[in-house]
């Protein structure tokens, strides 16, 4: 293997010892470049990010920290600043480098639904609500409001709760779908356990929405519950006339 020119040249220049990981970042850069995030594993993806917020240390040992304390690396980037900090070498620029892709993520995954008729773009959708909320560890109630063509108008979270209950209130998200001028919701929460399955009070709460939003000529074309297991569709389950 040829050597690095970069050691070579600090070698000549009379240092006693080169940090073991030197040249590693532009090694796992060029992979990138050539192969793509594919090539890469999630702790080498996770590298990457971490370069940015730590200029001039190893970051390979916290890349795999944060991996084994969270799980995957969706997981990671969901933690909140709170349970980041947990963990030895965090620091708040970390955190903020973190948060900083993920919020990139969402707003990739929004603008792939906004403006375009959400039922014929399903795969993105899923997609979008997966990333915004599978990997959260409260309950979030969101509802996506949808025009006479089924583009969206609004994503609002109505409500943020407990690791397994969030208070929803039929009544206002049918309000709230006057206030836009919606024609059809598309209701969507998280598990926070990883298991999709509706529960009965999801399947009850569905329907009340449903009872109060039909008179008023507002559709509700599905309940997508998502958790890290996969997601759940109340139409596809036939729980959705």
């Amino acid at each position: 293997m040829d050597e690095d020119p970069k050691v070579a040249e600090a070698e000549q220049r009379g240092f006693a010892e080169v940090p073991h990981f030197h040249g590693h970042r532009d090694r796992l850069r060029s992979r990138f470049r050539e192969a793509g995030a594919e090539a890469l594993a999630d702790y080498e993806l996770l590298e990457l990010i971490l370069f940015r917020a730590i200029p001039r240390r190893d970051v390979k040992p916290l890349a795999k920290a944060l991996l084994k304390r969270f799980g995957s690396f969706a997981d990671v980037m969901a933690a909140p600043e709170a349970r980041l900090a947990e963990v030895d070498g965090v620091t708040a620029a970390v955190a903020t480098e973190l948060k900083l892709v993920q919020a990139t993520a969402l707003r990739i995954g929004r603008a792939a639904i906004a403006g375009r008729p959400v039922l014929s773009s399903w795969t993105a959708l899923i997609d979008y609500c997966r990333t915004a909320m599978a990997f959260s560890e409260r309950e979030q109630f969101r509802v996506l409001y949808l025009d006479r063509k089924n583009a969206l108008i609004a994503d609002e979270v109505q409500g943020e709760g407990t690791v397994d209950h969030t208070p929803v209130y039929p009544r206002e998200v049918v309000k709230r779908a006057l206030e836009l001028s919606a024609t059809a919701v598309i209701l969507v929460h998280n598990h926070p356990s990883g298991d999709p399955t509706p529960s009965r009070p999801d399947i009850l709460m569905t329907q009340q929405i449903i009872d109060i939003a039909k008179p008023l000529g507002i559709t509700v074309h599905d309940h997508i519950i998502v958790g890290r297991a996969g997601h759940a569709s109340f139409r596809a389950l036939k729980l959705i006339a």
